[in-house]
């Protein structure tokens, strides 16, 4: 009985563990997504879009190393490349949509592996997930918006935006943590 038991916990940690890599899979994509449209925005001399959306990346490489810390310590290896690509040469008509969309997406998805968790008896985890999840929202939450203005406003509203600087410094605490605005 005493082996059937172990064997259960350790199917447990298993499915825990590979929910946890699935979501540092998705953190690693949005990470170089965001950072690729980060540039692309400051190259186009969009830097408040830029600077928030680099500090969105920033975020998301808390996340996945939030990810990583728990699979250490559930006695896993953290997966250290995604599956994927990054959607390179985006208009900024088009980012925020298509980062609201990433964002919802991660969030629904995140929704399932925290049922995971509570179902495999993995509180530590699931409280990890609750928290991610709320920072996703809030990014959700921006792209959202700023799409709504890009989609109302248009050219107007891109043209208060061009030019403005990029200057994020190297803060750790990223957009979340910042408050989102």
């Amino acid at each position: 009985m005493a082996e059937t038991a172990k064997n259960t916990k350790e199917e447990r940690r298993k499915k825990v563990i590979e929910v946890l890599n699935k979501a540092r899979d998705m953190e690693l994509l949005a990470i170089h997504q965001y950072m690729n449209q980060h540039y692309n925005l400051d190259d186009k001399d969009y830097g408040e879009m830029a600077g928030k959306i680099k500090l969105i990346a920033i975020d998301e490489m808390r996340h996945a190393e939030a990810f990583a810390e728990r699979i250490k310590e559930l006695g896993g290896e953290p997966v250290t490349s995604y599956e994927g690509a990054v959607k390179k040469g985006q208009e900024v008509q088009g980012v925020f949509a298509f980062d609201a969309d990433l964002e919802d997406d991660t969030i629904d998805v995140y929704n399932q592996f925290l049922q995971v968790c509570r179902d495999c008896g993995d509180s530590v985890s699931v409280k990890i997930f609750e928290t991610i999840i709320e920072e996703e929202q809030v990014h959700f939450n921006y792209f959202d918006n700023v799409n709504e203005h890009i989609q109302k406003l248009g050219d107007i509203y891109l043209a208060r935006i061009a030019g403005t600087p990029s200057s994020t410094g190297l803060t750790p605490k990223g957009f979340a943590v910042e408050g989102g605005e």
